[in-house]
């Protein structure tokens, strides 16, 4: 089969883990540097009103590889079984990896795919793994990253975690075991750079997906000491009694060892959170660098995103998971130099599961399956949603969230105490004022447009009063119990020096990923 490449473009798909909207010089951020990140801003159009409709790594990774949205996935928090890969499959159809080989690219993925089980094959012709955590010596052996140091460099084989130490010290400041060189995100880039410079004839479809700034932060020298704390803002904190209606606050809060974060060491956490990033820029940077070393460059979209956002102390909150901006709307960046203007930025509301028609639009034939053609609306073929839906927690379960984001409005149901938020995004683009009170006409539009989505997906369990009104619970606290992540690979599950029979109780969970 013979390509026109200007018919037929190269696809890249960049991605990082927990990253947030706000962490990029271009769009903003003054204190983080993050040249390369720009130089996509200023080739391509950046949307500025993305979000992670699931805001956790497993679901957000799943609505990426399906095009499909949590009620057909299925998959709404990282606690899913073993058969949720070939459910999500046999739901939605071939991952967008299948539909590109089917359609005469070579594909290859490199970094985190976040499967369940972690080896799942997702469809890319060559799929080289680095997962945070090792359930078993033959899943360290066999992760591509893990087994590239005990070969290429075995006097760092010993370090049991190779991106930062986890459990207690999960939001502790580190610096990582590893020079820059051979760091995770760098080992991701050479691989990516390496599968770019093949000569293959065919276009290709790439993913290549940094597992930082996830947690721990712990930059390699010398971007573990870019950024002064002093410089970093404080977190962003609203009436903690709002902030904690969302008991999945509180709850991870706990369990990550957050509970007791002083402003001050937000602050330093910030800072090596930026380094983190930082670091990872100057990694992507080499891989654009490859591109642009390719005679098709300008036949290469370029899209960059991540799975989520981290609270980093806003709202009294670490991690994600929750409905406010800083955990569920992400960065989402496209550079396709032959279709669309540089230096373009968009507040359309888009999502992860839009990549799936970015993609296949660019391999001939757009296809959408839940998500929307955004580039459609740029250029004037479509008009744009006038809401996006949210959905986490397994619905009929008092762990299930809602949230409907209009052009203005952000309204969050919480079902475990029937908790109903409203924001005023375009006055209150920080979520300190809570309105569902004193807007009761507002909140009773968005409720009802919330009722009627849930309805039309096929998620009656989530409705109560005869399908009229979202299910409420009453209002429970799970008790607080400490996730331990320790390295299984090596038998290690609880604290003790030197065994896995040391200490441990019935409130920790071990090797739960976060």
């Amino acid at each position: 089969m013979t390509f026109d490449r200007k018919e037929t473009p190269n696809v890249l798909f960049i991605m990082t883990d927990q990253q947030r909207f706000d962490a990029i010089h271009a769009l903003g951020n003054q204190i983080i540097s993050t040249p390369n990140i720009d130089r996509l801003v200023a080739r391509g159009v950046a949307f500025t009103n993305a979000y992670s409709t699931c805001p956790v790594c497993v679901p957000a990774r799943y609505t990426l590889r399906s095009g499909c949205e949590p009620h057909r996935t299925g998959v709404y928090s990282n606690e899913s079984g073993p058969q949720v890969h070939a459910s999500v499959r046999d739901a939605c159809g071939p991952f967008l990896a299948e539909v590109m080989a089917q359609r005469g690219y070579r594909t290859f993925g490199v970094g985190k795919f976040h499967t369940i089980p972690w080896d799942a094959k997702v469809g890319y012709e060559i799929e080289e793994r680095s997962e945070e955590l090792y359930d078993s010596p033959r899943q360290r052996a066999e992760d591509s990253y893990a087994a590239f140091i005990a070969r290429e460099h075995p006097e760092y084989a010993f370090i049991e975690n190779l991106m930062g130490e986890r459990t207690e010290m999960y939001y502790v400041p580190q610096m990582s075991p590893l020079p820059a060189s051979l760091g995770v995100e760098a080992w991701a880039a050479d691989r990516t750079c390496a599968l770019l410079a093949d000569p293959d004839p065919r276009p290709f479809f790439g993913f290549v997906s940094f597992i930082g700034p996830h947690p721990p932060f712990a930059p390699p020298i010398p971007f573990n000491r870019l950024y002064d704390p002093d410089d970093m803002p404080l977190p962003v904190l609203g009436d903690i009694d709002i902030d904690h209606q969302d008991e999945q606050i509180p709850w991870m809060n706990y369990a990550v060892y957050a509970e007791d974060v002083s402003p001050a060491l937000a602050r330093v956490l910030k800072a090596r959170y930026y380094g983190e990033i930082t670091y990872i820029d100057s990694c992507i940077g080499r891989v654009l660098d490859a591109l642009d070393e390719r005679t098709d460059r300008d036949d290469t979209v370029v899209c960059f995103f991540a799975d989520h956002g981290d609270h980093l102390g806003d709202h009294h909150a670490w991690q994600k998971e929750s409905f406010f901006e800083a955990s569920c709307r992400v960065p989402l960046i496209v550079s396709w130099p032959g279709r669309l203007p540089g230096g373009t930025y968009s507040d359309q509301l888009a999502c992860l599961t839009d990549l799936f028609g970015v993609a296949t639009a660019a391999s001939g034939t757009a296809l959408y399956r839940d998500g929307h053609d955004i580039l459609g609306v740029l250029e004037g073929a479509c008009g744009q949603r006038s809401t996006l839906q949210g959905l986490y927690g397994t619905p009929g379960s008092p762990r299930f969230k809602v949230m409907l984001r209009s052009e203005r409005w952000k309204y969050v149901y919480i079902a475990n105490g029937g908790y109903e938020q409203v924001f005023d995004l375009s006055t209150d683009p920080h979520e300190l004022t809570e309105l569902h009170e004193a807007m009761p006409d507002v909140t009773a539009h968005l409720r009802d447009q919330a009722v009627r989505f849930v309805g039309s997906v096929g998620l009656s369990v989530a409705l109560g009063d005869g399908g009229s009104a979202l299910r409420a619970y009453p209002a429970q606290r799970r008790p607080f119990q400490r996730i331990h992540q320790f390295d299984s690979s090596r038998g290690i599950e609880r604290f003790g020096v030197g065994s896995p029979a040391g200490s441990g109780g019935a409130q920790e969970k071990k090797g739960k990923r976060i």
